[in-house]
Order: structure tokens, then sequence, then C-alpha cells
């Protein structure tokens, strides 16, 4: 397992971890099996999603902005709802294959951690679990 340690800088941002990943696979050896990203925070989550171009991370950062608003009528009393409601719509993990000792992304896939109530230090769990048999 490893932990992969991250300093967000705003409130919501994606920042891409598709390298730190990746050298996690390679760190554990394995020709072929699963790689599961888990992130342990109620107020960000984990993605898979277009890495070309920058621009898209900015888009849906500003899509889960003005989908979940902090100005709204929530209950939570931390102040943090709209946090805690973006990272149930992102999810907590995801997974991919891996195969010949890499991650089994698309052309243009990327893994983005998700930020939604930063700035704050952070992190994301790895696991590699091998394919069974030869």
């Amino acid at each position: 397992m490893t932990e992969i340690r991250l300093s967000t800088k705003k409130r919501t941002e994606l920042i891409d971890i598709t390298a730190k990943v990746g050298d996690a696979v390679a760190a554990a050896g394995i020709v072929s099996g699963l790689c599961v990203v888990y992130v342990p925070h109620t107020t960000a989550g984990v993605i898979i999603n277009e890495g070309a171009d920058p621009a898209v991370r900015i888009d849906i950062a500003a899509y889960f902005d003005r989908l979940v608003p902090w100005d709204n009528d929530y209950r939570h009393i931390e102040g943090n709802a709209a946090a805690h409601i973006k990272a149930a719509l992102a999810g907590c993990s995801v997974s991919t294959l891996v195969e010949k000792g890499r991650l089994m992304l698309g052309t243009w896939q990327s893994v983005y951690f998700c930020e939604f109530d930063g700035p704050r230090s952070r992190k994301a769990t790895v696991r590699i679990i091998p394919a069974p048999g030869p």
C-alpha cells in the first residue's frame, strides 16, 4: 500500500496524481492486476477523466461549484455541506487494471484528486492487487 500526500491550495481543486499512482504500480513490481485509489476524506474525492487538456479539470471544478454552490440553505452546522455533497458525487475511490506493469488508462485519461474544502493537507491511498495465477 502506498500513501500519496497532498497539500491543496484552493477550496475546489483537481490535482493530477496519475504519475504518483503509476509510480506506486511500478514499485509494486506486478505485471497484471488491479490498482485501487482510495481517498479517506468526506470533503474530497477521486475521479478518472481527461488529462491531455488542462482546461477540462478547470471546467469540472467550476461545474462542481455551480452545481453545488457554497451559499445555499444547508443544515450542516460546520458550513461545508457543499464540500460533502461534491465528494459524494465524485466518489471516494477509483480502480483501473494494471497490465504489463502499467496502469491501463485510456490515451486521454488521468487520475485526479478532487479537493472540495481546501486548502488542506490530504492523502490518497493506493492499493495494488496482483492478478491470481500464472
